[in-house]
């Protein structure tokens, strides 16, 4: 692209923006109301940039009306002052000079309007303030700058006239304008005084700016302005004006401050000599150094400073000083310090001095000083400022120069000095220009206004600025520029638009000339101009050929008018806007059925009425092609109705003519117009078809079926045979089947005939298709030799494929099998035979990839029911190894296209559906594969034939380079395609756009049959066939099994004469044929045949189990299966999918290959879920699991609501399901080994699994089997985590633990609530379907049990509340049904304990280890409630299990909830007599269950043990156990004889009780009140077992600590013995127990010592600790050994004492 070009455009682009905030300014200034100043302002800002081409001068006049309403106020805001400020300085300025005089003529009139000699009599205020938008020092400027120095008049003499005005104007002014003015106007004074002039009106205005006008010194400027202005005035160029000046100055010199003191003494003369004194015929340049490098010291001018301004010092010397500074003061570096040090000041002293009557002494010194001054003056603005305001100074220069006139050099030095101090204020450049700063680094320059140095005799040479105004924009658009067509239209355009809102606005003028009337000539429009808009606007264009249809006279008219829409619809398309185009858009919102409503339901009466009618169908086919994704459900409707109602005199009707019609003789026009208009309405059904699929309303599908089943009947008509092939017409009969094609492609498309049955229809339609087959394919002896060419038998083929998955459905009950196979008449033998199936085979090897692949999806249909297997076989038994192998050596072809292989995977994975005997069984109906052995002459039938085949083909080697050799990628491209596309174009074989190639989808079934998917999964799409071309399918996928959708057609450029899945491995010669150029390539091994491979697997698995797991092994290919699952490249499609970005086709082939992906992945994770069932160390490899983990937790991380479509989002929840199945199983089967890898895999995308587990639970009832699986898996995962919380410690655990993800990782705790909040509201959901309820509260029990986050959401939902109601409302039910007796009533009741179970596992889990829950369970009364259901636990095991459970986790480590136990009733009294006094607190039931369950080693015994061990820490339950005499039954124990046996389950639960209330001293004395306690532990302590004997020591060792029992156990010589005894046991723990059990005794009770001396008890003490002494613990034994060594040193020590 040309830059210059580019650049010109960005400008006009600029330009044409303008022109539209000019209109839409001009449009919002003449709205009624209050105006938004501040967006006026900033539209008229941008619309001045286009003022130059438009010049539209309202627009001028209205922004300096604005301009003035602005500054009227004095409330106003700044900014929005300044912003309008900024609009009129660039009208002023502007570079046309009728721009310019205009907007200078309009302020005058706003200055007369406002000072008008009219408005005297009105009120100043209201009137005066509109001039207030000129009072300003930039606007000033601007004016007296440029306007009056424009060589036009129209500009200057207008300024003049606005500046007269103003200046004239006090009367007409109130004093705070007037003032304002003043103010404004003093610092544009030095331009101003420029035009000064004796002879006309504005001079004489501005003369009297300095004019003293009384003896007071009143005047219109201030006394320094004054003086300032008369100064000025000497340096006019003009003789007249500096005459005037000794007058204006003559009042400051007298009335001077000791004006009689100072020189000169004023008279006539003096006065005489003023008016030249500043005229130097040689100006002077200034210049001073501030470059080079200073050589002066400061010291140096100091001490030249001191010599200058020390009295004491000669005059002479301190002249000469003064001149040394002056040198050295050409460096502007030495100012600062001179200016620091005060000479500013001294120098002023010097001069006033020199003009004081008795000064002229001084007169000598006062040229080095002027000169000194001079420098520090040029080179300082801020010393220039300060002094020009001073009167005094001014005064004392000008006296200076009087005095010292003689002396040209003081007289030029006093010269420049006021020369500089006069002007300085208009030197400084920032004052009037906004955004420049002085950011120069070194000394600032002195310049002025060009128009100053102009009109002023200056003594220096000054550098001039302003030549041009600052506020003057440059044009955007040159005039060599404008003059370009290009340029000048797009702004003539824009202009029109912008001006009348729009194209709309624009086309609805009648008399566009009239109302361009104020336009220039440039800016109006051609005839031409509108003819063009009205046909480029869309929506203008499509009305008008739409009427032009309604109220066409002629055909001709007719068919101009469809062409016109026909080029808007080509329009859309090349703008790549296929189905969101403004075509499609405004069609809808137009009634354009009243245009085409003729068409479709009036037949034609003549041949050029066919004509007509095939443009028509011409274009509906292009609209609805292009429309076919977003095509209103209402016009569809419209359609079929215009199609259905009016038969049988619809277009339907035009399929099937009268015999009469066919027969008689017809031209070849009209031979050539039927053909084309039987053409287009084959097209226009098919899409109609297409489109069809899109309506999900009753009538809509009501329409669409009867359309489909009506159009079947009507092709079915058309499908005229006869004996002989060559009767037909070939293309006829191929539109007819490439008709048939797309109604059979949709399902139940035979099911919307009131008049005949589906089943009939389908047998019709099989009996047709196969006299195809017939006539052309089977007695021709294949395509070899047949005439009816590829299109022909590929869609002959695709229609019987359809009608497979038909029968299918429709035939469920009858044998529809057996009316596929083809009868066979032999002419020569007359002996009637059946060909049966056999007419298939030749189709698997066709030359055509496609009809192959159909052919062979025609067998895998078949081969779904076991007598469609039956038949195929038998019908292949005279082909070299059978259908199986056959089969299998298409599916191990390198050579052939994947989806032709992976039809015959299918039907390998049919034939195994069905069981295959283990042996050879010859009276066997199905005997599988049949395998002959050359050598030995023997054939095999059944398994060993089965694995014997396997072996031969080298089954598993081959599936290994299957999967080396897949492809993952969207596209591939054959660098030989040119030559089969030259040969396609050889061939003619150039067919329409939408039918270069044909799609098939594979729907994924979510139930998992063992058949193949392809008889569900292998819908063509499109029915037109590539002639000559080798073409591989594009695997897609639609929203449900039962729906053929076909959505997507591919690019010509992809499918045309190459395949997409094959690539050559050398360059074939170009006069191979296509055969032999294929049989040269390896195909390119794509995942959907790798998915029906691995389903493949899946049923060997099942069939052979061991041995194919062994192949797997060996092979490593679930290793390599596996190594395929790529996350990367889904998530790469998927975001380029969410990105909406390129063409419509290319976003089609990304989701197809997304869903062929996604389909593998399932497919490879059933296969990993069988291989687990069938021996889970095939899966559980590190190599295999590991890597699979990562990829499977990043796709479950994908979340589909971000942008996906239905269809995608279906497979991508397929894809969960079995990824989750595959965990789940995993973690059965293998949990121990698998888990630390699942939970290292789902560390990295936790809260995005939690997410997607969230977003599978609302899919309950629209996809319950994924709601299933994922609260399955998140149960067995949670489960694990529980099973390793118990098994495993925790500084065992290396990585993250589940429970710290969903407790602990930010981010992942919201996740959890949300997810543990959605499972509560399922399982609170009252549903008469229990499983999803089911499986979410075994989801919830487990949340429960290992997430802490998912406790506190249950306490803040109030589930514990809830469940303590629904228990109540459970027994409160159980007690109404008791009274019912009946079978029903006990369902119900069962039911009813299951629901009760239910609630009390759900507190249970609520209540582990979190004192909140049981806090909130404890004010809920959970221990009343569970009283009161009692007796219901005590008649069902399972419930009054699971309620100690719940009991067991309530009370521990919870003391009050242990204390509600021995209330009365199960209440809680805050009074001690409420106390369980009466024996009917819960405490007491559960004391009763356990006395009478005692001995029974039950599941309950169990729990209830554990119940009273808990409550036992309790001191209330301690004292309800002790009252209740249930201790006792200890003593009924039963020991085994023999140290050595096991005491049982019975005595380790007795045991575990006493030891919890062995803990506290009352406890200890409350088991040795028990008569024959001491003896009975000492037995068990006896016992050899270890748990058994552990506990018994512990509650011993207990015991001793008390001193009420510490002489009962001396006294028992066994309970001694026993002690000391452990002290030599080979256990540490032992040990421990014993040397801590005899220091109890020994401790503060003398009487142990007499015992303990015993020489057999002091001799183990004294061993042990001589033995402890020499040994080294481990290091995590080293506090219990240190413990171990202190109580034996006090042992030794209290005994040694």
């Amino acid at each position: 692209m040309s830059t210059e070009n580019y650049s010109i455009y960005k400008q006009v682009s600029e330009a044409a923006y303008s022109i539209e905030c000019t209109c839409s300014f001009m449009a919002e200034v003449h709205k009624k109301g209050d105006k938004n100043l501040s967006e006026l302002v900033e539209l008229a800002d941008q619309a001045l940039i286009s003022l130059p081409f438009h010049q539209h001068f309202p627009l001028l006049q209205e922004c300096i009306h604005i301009c003035s309403i602005i500054w009227k106020s004095a409330e106003a805001n700044s900014l929005l002052q300044a912003d309008g400020q900024k609009v009129l300085l660039r009208l002023l300025s502007n570079p046309l000079l009728n721009i310019k005089a205009e907007a200078y003529r309009c302020c005058l009139e706003v200055v007369k309007d406002c000072l008008g000699i009219r408005n005297i009599a009105k009120p100043k205020s209201s009137i005066c303030h509109g001039v207030h938008f000129l009072l300003h020092p930039k606007v000033l400027y601007e004016i007296c700058t440029f306007g009056l120095q424009e060589d036009k008049n129209e500009v200057n003499s207008t300024a003049k006239a606005i500046l007269i005005h103003l200046l004239q104007g006090q009367l007409m002014m109130e004093v705070l304008t007037w003032n304002k003015f003043i103010e404004a106007l003093c610092p544009v004074v030095p331009v101003l005084q420029g035009y000064a002039d004796t002879k006309d009106t504005l001079g004489n205005c501005i003369l009297s700016l300095s004019e003293t006008s009384s003896e007071k010194g009143e005047g219109l400027l201030s006394r320094t302005a004054r003086l300032q202005a008369a100064l000025r005035l000497l340096f006019s160029k003009k003789q007249l004006v500096r005459s005037v000046a000794p007058k204006h100055l003559a009042f400051h010199l007298l009335n001077e401050e000791g004006a009689n003191l100072k020189r000169p003494h004023l008279d006539s003369n003096v006065l005489a000599s003023i008016s030249n004194l500043f005229i130097i015929e040689r100006a002077i340049e200034l210049k001073l150094d501030d470059k080079m490098e200073s050589i002066i010291k400061t010291e140096t001018v100091e001490k030249l400073y001191d010599i200058l301004t020390s009295d004491a010092v000669d005059l002479v010397l301190r002249k000469s000083a003064a001149e040394q500074l002056v040198v050295i003061l050409e460096d502007t570096k030495m100012h600062d310090i001179v200016k620091k040090l005060g000479v500013v000041e001294k120098i002023l002293a010097y001069l006033k001095e020199c003009i004081h009557v008795d000064g002229k002494i001084m007169e000598s010194i006062a040229l080095p000083c002027l000169t000194l001054l001079r420098k520090l003056v040029y080179a300082d603005p801020e010393i220039r400022l300060s002094l020009a305001q001073q009167s005094s100074v001014l005064l004392l220069l000008f006296r200076v120069s009087l005095t010292l006139q003689s002396d040209r050099a003081v007289l030029t030095e006093t010269t420049i000095l006021l020369c500089l101090l006069l002007f300085d204020e208009v030197a400084r450049t920032e004052t009037w220009t906004d955004g420049i700063t002085n950011n120069e680094t070194g000394m600032p320059t002195f310049s002025l206004p060009a128009a100053v140095v102009r009109r002023y005799h200056l003594p220096v040479r000054i550098n001039a600025h302003h030549v041009v105004s600052p506020n003057a924009v440059v044009m955007p658009l040159s005039s060599e520029c404008l003059a370009m067509k290009p340029v000048s239209d797009m702004l003539k355009m824009a202009w029109n638009l912008s001006w009348y809102h729009g194209i709309e606005n624009l086309l609805q003028l009648t008399n566009y000339e009239k109302e361009a009337e104020i336009f220039l000539d440039l800016l109006k429009l051609s005839p031409e101009d509108i003819l063009i808009m009205k046909i480029t606007h869309t929506n203008y264009g499509l009305q008008d050929c739409l009427n032009s249809i309604i109220q066409a006279a002629s055909h001709k008219d007719v068919r101009s008018a469809v062409i016109r829409l026909s080029f808007y619809v080509l329009n859309d398309r090349l703008a790549l806007k296929c189905s969101s185009g403004s075509c499609g858009t405004i069609l809808k919102s137009f009634v354009w059925q009243k245009a085409m409503n003729r068409f479709l339901q009036v037949l034609p009466a003549s041949v050029e009425d066919e004509k007509l009618l095939v443009d028509v169908l011409r274009f509906l086919n292009k609209l609805l092609r292009q429309q076919r994704s977003s095509l209103e459900s209402d016009h569809l409707k419209w359609i079929l109705q215009s199609l259905l109602k009016n038969q049988p005199k619809s277009l339907l009707d035009l399929l099937v003519r009268p015999e009469s019609q066919v027969r008689d003789e017809m031209d070849e026009t009209q031979t050539a117009v039927r053909q084309r208009l039987d053409k287009e309405l084959i097209c226009l059904f098919n899409m109609l078809l297409v489109c069809s699929m899109s309506v999900a309303d009753r009538e809509g599908l009501e329409l669409a079926g009867s359309f489909r089943t009506e159009l079947a009947l009507k092709l079915l008509q058309c499908l005229r045979l006869t004996d002989a092939p060559h009767f037909y017409g070939l293309p006829s009969l191929e539109r007819t089947l490439r008709g048939m094609v797309h109604v059979t492609a949709l399902p139940d498309w035979s099911t919307y005939s009131a008049a005949v049955e589906p089943v009939t229809i389908c047998k019709k339609y099989l009996i047709g298709l196969l006299e195809v087959i017939s006539s052309f394919y089977v007695e021709w002896g294949g395509n070899a030799m047949s005439f009816m060419g590829k299109g022909v038998t590929k869609s002959t083929v695709l229609c019987l494929l359809h009608l497979s998955h038909e029968m299918m459905t429709q035939a469920k009950d009858t044998d529809w099998i057996s009316l596929w196979s083809l009868p066979y008449e032999n002419s020569e033998e007359q002996v009637l035979s059946h060909l049966g199936l056999a007419w298939l085979i030749p189709l698997w090897v066709d030359r055509d990839p496609e009809v192959r692949f159909t052919a062979l999806g025609i067998g895998s249909a078949l081969t779904s029911l076991e007598v469609g297997c039956i038949a195929l076989a038998g019908s292949c038994q005279n082909i070299s190894g059978g259908l199986w192998g056959t089969a299998m050596n298409i599916l191990l072809d390198q050579s052939e296209c994947s989806m032709v292989r992976r039809e015959a995977a299918f039907i390998l994975q049919n034939l195994l559906v069905i069981p295959i005997p283990t042996e050879d069984m010859k009276d066997c109906i199905w005997q599988g594969p049949c395998v002959h052995n050359e050598e030995s002459g023997l054939s095999q039938t059944g398994i060993p034939a089965l694995k014997a085949l396997l072996y031969h083909c080298q089954f598993y080697e081959h599936v290994n380079q299957m999967v080396k050799h897949c492809y993952l990628g969207c596209y591939m491209f054959d660098l030989n395609s040119y030559k089969e596309d030259n040969l396609s174009i050889e061939k003619g074989g150039v067919t329409d756009f939408d039918d270069s190639l044909n799609l098939w989808k594979a729907p994924s079934s979510q139930s998992k049959s063992s058949h193949s998917h392809s008889t569900s999964e292998t819908m063509i799409l499109s029915a037109s066939p590539l002639l000559g071309s080798v073409t591989e399918l594009q695997t897609t996928v639609p929203t449900s099994s039962t729906s053929f959708i076909p959505e997507t057609v591919v690019d010509r450029l992809m499918a045309q004469g190459q395949s997409d899945t094959t690539i050559t491995e050398s360059p074939s010669q170009h006069d191979f044929p296509l055969s032999a150029a294929l049989s040269k390539q390896r195909g390119v091994v794509t995942p959907a045949l790798l998915s029906a491979v691995c389903s493949l697997l899946h049923n060997l698995l099942v069939v052979t189990p061991n041995d194919t797991g062994i192949a797997l092994q060996q092979a490593h290919l679930l290793t390599a299966l596996s190594s395929l699952v790529n996350a990367d490249l889904v998530e790469r499609y998927i975001l380029e999918l969410k990105a909406l970005l390129g063409h419509p086709c290319h976003t089609e082939h990304v989701k197809a290959q997304v869903i062929v992906l996604l389909q593998y992945l399932s497919s490879v994770s059933r296969l990993l879920k069988s291989c687990l069932l069938v021996d889970s160390q095939l899966v559980v490899q590190n190599e295999l699991l590991k890597p699979f983990l990562r990829n499977t937790f990043r796709i479950l991380a994908i979340r589909p609501k971000d942008g996906l479509d239905p269809e995608l989002t279906s497979v991508l929840h397929e894809t969960w399901l079995d990824f989750f199945c595959l965990l789940a199983t995993l973690l059965w089967k293998s949990g121990q080994i698998s888990f630390p890898s699942v939970t290292a895999a789902l560390a990295n995308h936790c809260t995005a699994i939690i997410d997607t587990i969230s977003d599978c639970i609302p899919l309950s009832t629209t996809y319950p089997a994924l709601y299933v699986a994922s609260l399955q898996f998140l149960s067995v995962l949670l489960n694990e985590e529980g099973r390793r919380q118990l098994q495993e410690k925790p500084s065992m655990c290396q990585n993250p633990t589940i429970s710290f993800l969903l407790d602990h990782v930010e981010g992942c705790q919201a996740s959890v609530t949300q997810l543990t909040a959605l499972i509560i509201q399922v399982c609170e959901r009252k549903s008469s379907k229990d499983v999803p309820q089911e499986v979410a509260t075994n989801a919830l029990l487990s949340l429960l049990a290992v997430s802490k986050n998912a406790q506190k959401c249950a306490l803040e939902v109030d589930l514990i509340d809830s469940c303590i109601e629904n228990m109540k409302h459970v027994h409160a039910q159980l007690n109404l049904d008791s009274l019912k007796p009946g079978k029903a009533q006990r369902k119900k009741e069962d039911n009813l304990l299951k629901e009760l179970r239910c609630s009390m596992q759900l507190l249970r889990n609520c209540l582990f280890q979190n004192e909140e829950c049981k806090m909130a369970a404890l004010k809920a009364h959970l221990v009343p409630v569970l009283h009161s259901l009692w007796p219901w636990f005590l008649a069902d095991d399972s419930s009054m299990q699971i309620a100690l459970h719940l009991l067991c986790m309530y009370t521990a480590n919870y003391p009050a909830g242990c204390a509600s136990l021995c209330w009365a009733s199960g209440g809680q009294s805050s009074l001690p007599a409420a106390r369980g006094a009466t024996g009917n607190s819960l405490m007491h039931s559960i004391l009763k269950l356990a006395s009478q369950v005692s001995n029974d080693n039950s599941p309950v015994q169990q729990v209830v043990f554990c119940l009273i061990s808990n409550l036992a820490l309790s001191h209330d339950c301690k004292g309800i156990i002790q009252k209740s005499n249930f201790l006792q039954n200890f003593l009924s124990l039963s020991l085994p004889k023999g140290s050595n046996k096991n005491p049982g389950n019975v005595s380790t639960l007795w045991l575990k009780l006493l030891l919890n209330i062995s803990f506290g001293e009352d406890g200890q004395q409350m088991v040795m009140k028990i008569n024959g306690f001491l003896d009975q532990i000492v037995e068990m302590c006896k016992c050899k077992h270890k748990s058994s004997q552990h506990l018994a020591l512990l509650i011993l060792h207990n015991i001793c600590f008390s001193p009420a029992n510490k002489p009962k156990i001396l006294a028992n010589d066994q309970a001694i013995a026993v002690l000391s005894a452990c002290l030599e046991s080979e256990s540490p723990a032992v040990k421990r127990i014993g040397a801590a059990s005899l220091w109890a005794l020994l401790h503060n009770y003398q009487k142990a010592k007499v015992t303990l001396k015993n020489p057999s008890v002091r001799r183990r003490i004294d061993e042990a600790y001589s033995s402890v002494k020499k040994t080294s613990p481990q290091p995590e034994e080293n506090e219990l050994h240190a413990y171990y060594i202190k109580c034996l040193e006090n042992i030794v020590q209290l005994l040694d004492c």
